[in-house]
């Protein structure tokens, strides 16, 4: 009797080992062939959409996905995704995008992007044996009756943020804020706001204190019609004070044309584009100016060329921006800035960017300089002629290709957020 109970355990045993190595091999199989895919992936994505090879190296990809997103009129952001098929998947590429709403929790947005992602990604995994393996349903039903914005497409926006900090030698506090109405639309645009920032430091250093405060306000108008997908015409208005420029009043009437050589709607992919203003501004100084002025009338113009290129070898923005005033052409500024994300080979890549401006049109700056607590503290404007800013970076990875396994554990709680950006 003994004998049969061992003999039953022993084929027990060896049926469970053997159905836990068919199990292993089916699912061996599966990995081998599912989708290899390249794309910068957090890791929700991999847990929820667990039926695709994600690579490291792009080479490897069956299909590699570039992301970019830009804001919408209703204060949301618009995602959009370029799949693009290599290999035996070679010529295929597909376009998919979705727009969320300002009111969306994080939860939401990175679950619709799931949803975009898994719909994009089917007509690829179609060609693939993990096909079988896939049903399509349909959640919900279509509406017959479609409803009307009672909106008219504005969307109103308020903030108000505060700052304080501080110990026994030191306080800071700093209070900003806004107000703004839009409406985005493809045939116009149209920008109001209201900004105020107030911020005060002091010290005490031994038996002296120094305090230094800052005040900003600044209302804006924007207004832009679209003449096709290359022209657009618009202008700006603002008026605006502010302690730090040593402007008691600023009013400002710029209109400009813009010309983009590529069609708008390519705009999260690639932009060149060009735009031209003109027009008039008076300033009413706070303090007597370099030039002994405590009012003005200006009249001037600036033009500034954007280039933007997104491509899987990474991407490139480039800026240049010129204004001087008509009165005097020597009062003038020049700057360009630019950045460079650039894969240069497997595992290995470079990210660069920076500025440089020519500065000779500080009109405003108060006759006498700034005391020595205002340049310490940076609450006035000083007297340059150049400005600078440069980052750059270097990364190499190497190892398995394979990068699908997501394990939390032990992972830091600290900030939070998702970006898909190659």
């Amino acid at each position: 009797m003994k004998l049969k109970y061992v003999l039953l355990f022993f084929f027990l045993a060896s049926s469970l080992v053997l159905s836990a190595q068919n199990e292993q091999e089916v699912s061996d199989t599966l990995r081998k062939d599912a989708l290899k895919v390249y794309m910068e992936a957090s890791d929700f994505i991999k847990k929820e959409i667990p039926f695709i090879n994600y690579v490291r190296d792009i080479k490897e990809a069956h299909v590699y996905i570039i992301s970019t997103s830009q804001r919408t009129g209703s204060g949301g952001t618009e995602f959009t995704y370029f799949l693009v098929g290599q290999h035996e998947f070679r010529g295929m590429k597909d376009t998919v995008s979705y727009a969320s709403s300002p009111d969306d929790t994080y939860e939401h947005r990175r679950q619709k992007e799931v949803d975009v992602l898994k719909m994009a990604l089917m007509r690829y995994v179609q060609k693939t044996p993990l096909s079988k393996y896939f049903s399509i349903n349909f959640s919900a039903p279509i509406k017959e009756e479609v409803s009307i914005d009672k909106w008219n497409s504005w969307v109103f926006r308020s903030r108000v943020n505060g700052y304080f900090n501080g110990q026994k030698s030191y306080s800071t506090r700093d209070i900003y804020g806004s107000i703004s109405a839009n409406r985005i639309t493809s045939d116009w645009k149209l920008s109001f706001s209201l900004d105020f920032s107030n911020g005060k430091d002091q010290f005490t250093i031994g038996e002296r204190m120094i305090s230094s405060e800052n005040k900003s306000r600044t209302l804006d108008a924007l207004v832009v019609k679209s003449l096709g997908e290359h022209w657009s015409v618009g202008g700006t208005s603002s008026l605006s004070s502010s302690t730090y420029s040593n402007l008691d009043k600023r009013y400002r009437f710029f209109p400009g044309l813009e010309f983009n050589v590529f069609p708008y709607s390519q705009s999260t992919r690639r932009m060149l584009k060009f735009t031209y203003y003109a027009g008039v501004a008076y300033h009413d100084y706070a303090q007597v100016t370099i030039y002994d002025k405590t009012h003005e009338l200006l009249f001037g113009h600036n033009t500034e060329a954007v280039y933007r290129v997104v491509q899987k070898w990474g991407s490139i923005n480039v800026g240049t921006y010129y204004r001087n005033y008509f009165h005097d052409w020597k009062l003038n500024n020049l700057s360009v800035s630019g950045s460079l994300d650039f894969r240069i080979t497997k595992g290995l890549n470079f990210n660069f960017g920076g500025g440089y401006s020519i500065v000779h049109d500080q009109i405003s700056l108060v006759k006498g300089g700034a005391s020595a607590e205002e340049i310490l503290l940076r609450r006035k404007e000083l007297e340059t002629q150049y400005s600078y800013f440069t980052h750059f970076g270097l990364s190499y990875t190497f190892g398995s290709i394979y990068n699908n396994v997501v394990n939390p554990r032990f992972k830091s709680s600290g900030g939070g957020g998702m970006i898909i950006m190659y």
